[in-house]
């Protein structure tokens, strides 16, 4: 089965409460966490509740990720995203695992644009050049 990305849902529990709440430390994380799956970064949007909890996104070229944090749980839900095969997706779910100190970490995997039984192109190539919107 051929798929245009993979999805993997991250319910990270019993993790560090103070990295949780740290939006440096959120943000930076996600950003190396990116990078170490050797994404390439495009945009960086975070954001700080109060009292209490942060939501963020890296948008990569290859797709994204994202997270919500429950610092007062010890809890947060990631999703990492990424297109085509040249980058592996657990490569930076096991970097956040690591990073925010789960002990309690669960990985589900969704295949995402399954569009028949061929392998497709991450990036439409027409005539030799890349098709862009």
């Amino acid at each position: 089965m051929h798929a245009l990305g993979t999805h993997l849902l991250l319910e990270l529990k019993d993790c560090n409460p103070k990295t949780l709440g740290s939006l440096e430390f959120v943000r930076e994380t996600l950003k190396n966490a990116a990078l170490e799956a050797k994404a390439t970064i495009v945009e960086v949007a975070f954001h700080e509740f109060s009292p209490f909890g942060i939501s963020g996104m890296v948008v990569i070229a290859e797709s994204h990720l994202a997270i919500h944090t429950w610092p007062e749980y010890g809890y947060a839900a990631v999703d990492v995203f990424t297109c085509g095969d040249l980058i592996d997706p657990r490569v930076a779910a096991d970097y956040l695992i690591e990073k925010f100190q789960s002990k309690s970490p669960s990985m589900v995997e969704m295949k995402r644009g399954i569009l028949g039984n061929e392998k497709l192109p991450h990036k439409p190539v027409v005539q030799g050049e890349l098709v862009s919107a």
